[in-house]
């Protein structure tokens, strides 16, 4: 009997001819395979290990080898084209009256001021409109702190062809200055140009020249003395076009004044253009008509005319708005905008800001590549980064692959951020007429105009927010606490400060206290205001609705929503009794916080009282002059303390900021304190 022991031993290739594979899938293949075979039979009694060759047919699995993966590419679908998207509308695109983000970011980009901020560095300047920046080594400033000279930069024409001139800068500041709107931003150039006077806290103009009163008073004054006003202030405002010089001349010594004039505010004007638009033309006989207009009012609100690298398209209020870029820009490629900055005309030929509320619609354009970069909350982050593929250092610019190196986003993360913009604004006084404020009594179905004069109700409104909850859930921990106005790390800033808590139990208890003890039983409504599309201040809101509900189901706080534009009119009006908001500082200076929130825009808006305003004016005033930082912080430990006393405005967390973008964005950069994003160092990598 023969028996065979097989042992195989594959020595050969497969030999497989044509094999044309379309995918790495695994396919089944008939070949023929070729064997040597060992095996031991028996003949003749003896075992005899015999070898052969074999050739069989059979099938066998066959994967293909894979093509190597080719790296993602990362393209604009039109590199000449940026299209972002946001939330919020643009007020205004008067450069004298814009105070909001929106329009600041247009008025950066279309108008240019005589300084600019020298790149990343918030503390350095760089020439604009003029040629150089005024120093006392160079002779621009003078040595009592007083005059600052600006040679101005020839050959710049605006968007519609006319030539700059000094004098256009005279009447930009000096129109700005004279229209004194208490809601915009003069103030900044009205304390240190003017100077600061105390009790001045609304920066109307009497006809003693002292910024004081309001647009009553200015109206009651007689036309001899507005224009005895109007020359005061053109004499400290003097532009000499033959000399090519424009010279300011200061009330007092101002130390962040070249800070103050980088800002939308210091933007320069054609003054024959502003005319031809039925705006102010210069004549002192003639100001008092365009005192403090209101944006609705301004005849410069909807049209722009200016110096930058972009123009205004169009606008199209709750849609877009549309930037293009201006051919004539005297920035040619030789004169980078700071040293090794970029040169030359703006890359993206269009800018495109679509205004989208809905959360959903801008991260699907985000995950589409249809935008740039989209406006995303804080609490909505956790969706976007398994799109990631870069983390990158804002200050350095340095990137490293995620774990995910082909996500189609870059993520910018732990920005410092100079701002805090989920604080509670309560209304001493709201207008009677507010629709936000119910019955306008105390009956249970709504509130009296002067519910918050009440600083037990103030003080509720402080122990009833959940702070630490808002922290986690909508700032994902990113929320530093803040103890008043000022901001941590700055200057004035008291780390040990008092500083409001969560405590639903002194909640009750301060509510009451108030209005002699009539809440519990009667109760009260009003309504809470949050710009639409802001969804973590609408959380803010919400967090306060649900804790005062906790306590007594007869406190009703009922949340909306309201545009953009109609937010800051309806604020302004004083229409609205409870807000989320915040602020954005102007410049990296304590004076810009305590400011507004104690005397200025916010104050006004607030209605605060006389009283109460004059406390703060006095330290307000005696801070932003004291000669030593060691004085002024004394100062401002003092402001403080009178703040948390007295609760005028919850405020809440500053946040370190995150950025979102393509990865075929290029050149964007980070300013600590930045107005938003500078279009015109970006540019788009093509597909």
């Amino acid at each position: 009997m023969l028996t065979k022991n097989r042992i195989g031993l594959l020595l050969a290739a497969l030999l497989v001819a044509a094999l044309a594979l379309v995918a790495c899938q695994p396919t089944t293949q008939v070949v023929e395979v070729t064997r040597v075979v060992t095996e031991t039979v028996t003949e003749e009694g003896q075992e005899v290990v015999v070898t052969s060759v074999v050739t069989e047919v059979e099938e066998v699995v066959v994967t293909a080898t894979p093509e190597p993966v080719a790296e993602a590419v990362f393209g604009a679908a039109d590199p000449e084209t940026l299209v972002v998207m946001t939330t919020g509308d643009m007020d205004t695109v008067d450069p004298a009256l814009n105070y909001e983000t929106a329009g600041g970011q247009t008025v950066s980009m279309v108008y240019e001021t005589l300084i600019w901020y020298n790149g990343k560095d918030g503390t350095t300047f760089t020439p604009v409109l003029a040629t150089e920046v005024p120093s006392l080594d160079n002779g621009g400033i003078s040595e009592d702190g007083l005059t600052y000279t600006f040679n101005i930069r020839e050959g710049v024409v605006f968007h519609q062809g006319q030539t700059l001139e000094p004098s256009d800068v005279a009447y930009s500041w000096a129109r700005g200055i004279l229209q004194s709107d208490p809601n915009g931003p003069q103030w900044l150039m009205i304390e240190p140009i003017m100077g600061i006077a105390e009790g001045d806290i609304t920066y109307a103009l009497d006809a003693e020249g002292t910024l004081a009163g309001d647009p009553a008073a200015v109206a009651a004054h007689d036309p001899a003395a507005l224009a005895a006003l109007c020359e005061e202030v053109k004499s400290h405002l003097v532009a000499d076009d033959a000399a090519g010089t424009f010279t300011v001349t200061l009330s007092q010594p101002w130390g962040p004044f070249l800070a103050t004039i980088t800002q939308g505010w210091g933007s320069v004007l054609d003054s024959g253009w502003a005319a031809e638009q039925g705006d102010w033309d210069g004549d002192c006989a003639t100001w008092q008509n365009f005192y403090a207009p209101g944006a609705e009012n301004s005849k410069l609100t909807a049209v722009m005319n200016g110096t930058n690298g972009y123009m205004l398209d169009h606008w199209t209020p709750g849609e877009e708005y549309v930037l293009t870029a201006f051919d004539g820009w005297w920035r040619t490629a030789d004169m980078p905008q700071w040293e090794g900055g970029p040169a030359g005309p703006p890359a993206a030929r269009t800018v495109i800001i679509q205004l989208v509320n809905e959360w959903g619609t801008r991260f699907a354009a985000l995950q589409a590549g249809d935008a740039a970069w989209v406006a995303v909350p804080s609490e909505n982050e956790p969706q976007v980064d398994p799109l990631v593929g870069e983390l990158c250092d804002w200050e350095t610019g340095e990137c490293v692959a995620t774990d995910n190196p082909d996500g189609p986003l870059r993520k910018f993360a732990d920005l410092p951020t100079v701002s805090r913009t989920y604080d509670a604004f309560l209304t001493f006084q709201v207008d009677p007429a507010s629709q936000y404020i119910g019955s306008g009594q105390l009956d249970g179905n709504g509130i009296p105009p002067d519910f918050f004069n009440d600083v037990n109700v103030r003080k509720a409104m402080a122990t009833c927010f959940d702070y630490e909850l808002f922290n986690e859930e909508a700032l994902l921990g990113k929320g530093v606490r803040n103890n008043g106005p000022i901001i941590k790390g700055m200057l004035g800033y008291p780390e040990d400060g008092p500083m409001w808590e969560y405590d639903p139990e002194a909640c009750a208890g301060y509510l009451a206290e108030a209005w002699d003890g009539a809440l519990p039983e009667t109760g009260f409504r009003f309504q809470a205001a949050f710009n639409t599309g802001s969804t973590t201040r609408q959380i803010a809101a919400e967090i306060w609705q649900a804790e005062l509900q906790a306590i007594n189901e007869l406190y009703l706080v009922e949340v909306i929503g309201l545009p953009w534009p109609t937010f800051l009119r309806s604020r302004s009006a004083h229409q609205l009794p409870f807000s989320v908001g915040g602020w954005i500082e102007d410049i990296h200076d304590p004076h810009n916080w305590t400011q507004p929130y104690t005397v200025g825009t916010f104050a006004a808006r607030q209605v605060l009282p006389d009283d109460l305003r004059a406390q703060f004016q006095d330290l307000v005033t005696r801070g932003v002059l004291a000669p030593t930082p060691e004085e002024r912080a004394e100062i401002y430990a003092e402001l403080q303390l009178l703040w948390h006393e007295t609760v005028p405005t919850v405020v809440t967390f500053q946040e370190e900021g995150t950025r979102y973008e393509q990865r075929w964005v290029n050149g964007w950069y980070y300013r600590i304190g930045q107005f938003g994003t500078d279009y015109r160092t970006i540019s788009l990598t093509g597909q």
